[in-house]
């Protein structure tokens, strides 16, 4: 067995793929955290990150529990607080306590998770002018276009052969070709038991068998004619286009200016984010 020693010196980085693939995950989310913010600083302050919270049902995953009932023995090592042969009342929720649940509950209504974590200036400022890369600031500059997102519904009898569902396809193949050969095949064993009937009797039939023999012959072949599967039977997933919700964070800044449509205190001290561009003047 191969055994591969990792000796990088990452330092103080060693859960930087973990966190970049946090970001990814909870994307849209931090975004809104992000745009929410910007309403409580000013866009020029950039030398510092900023906290994000998440929502607690956007980042529920599901868990795997043992249910209740049934017989369990388990091993409780105790604490200062419980010995041997102690009963343990379960806690009860609700009442302000901290009883079954997860976080605390929120004066607004809306439950936010307990664990805030910052972002780096670096990762907020990409996050911050992300929409101002094309094509996304083109997308910004038209508000009025609807950006959609394809799922599906369900099965339609046309389409390309990228979208071909294989199995409802066989499934209607197979429906079809038990129903056209259902009857042959009724008659088909009703002509084998009288063939065997005949065969075990006494005296010999032979032009009997000899007739039956070919009826079975020619069912067996009008059965294998059907064909295994028909353009009837092939089925294509449906896509349908709705429309994708808007992403916040492109509506902070447009065309890579600060917006000035604010109130005149706002607007005082706040500066384009571009830096100085010297302009080379002709020579006169």
């Amino acid at each position: 067995m191969t055994w591969f020693i990792d000796r990088r010196l990452n330092g103080k980085n060693k859960s930087a793929v973990n966190r970049q693939r946090f970001l990814r995950r909870y994307k849209a989310q931090i975004k809104q955290s992000i745009s929410e913010a910007i309403n409580k600083r000013s866009v020029t302050d950039i030398e510092s990150g900023e906290s994000v919270s998440i929502p607690t049902d956007d980042i529920n995953e599901p868990m795997f529990h043992q249910g209740r009932g049934g017989l369990r023995n388990r091993v409780h090592p105790g604490n200062d607080h419980f010995v041997q042969n102690d009963r343990i009342e379960r806690p009860q929720g609700g009442g302000g306590g901290g009883g079954s649940g997860q976080g605390q509950a929120s004066a607004d209504g809306e439950g936010k998770d307990e664990f805030v974590f910052q972002i780096s200036k670096d990762e907020y400022l990409d996050l911050l002018f992300e929409d101002l890369a094309l094509p996304n600031l083109k997308k910004n500059q038209h508000r009025q276009l609807n950006e959609f997102k394809t799922h599906r519904a369900g099965f339609t009898s046309n389409g390309v052969p990228a979208n071909i569902s294989v199995v409802r396809s066989l499934q209607n193949s197979l429906a079809r070709r038990t129903a056209m050969t259902a009857g042959k095949r009724r008659e088909l064993r009703a002509l084998e038991e009288d063939l065997e009937a005949i065969s075990r009797s006494e005296p010999v039939q032979l032009l009997e068998e000899e007739r039956l023999r070919k009826e079975i012959a020619e069912l067996r072949a009008k059965i294998e004619r059907v064909p295994f599967i028909d353009t009837f039977d092939l089925r294509y997933k449906k896509l349908r286009k709705t429309a994708g919700a808007f992403q916040p964070g492109g509506d902070v800044l447009s065309d890579g200016r600060l917006r000035l449509d604010g109130p005149g205190h706002q607007r005082h001290g706040q500066a384009l984010l571009y830096p100085a561009v010297s302009v080379p003047q002709p020579d006169l």
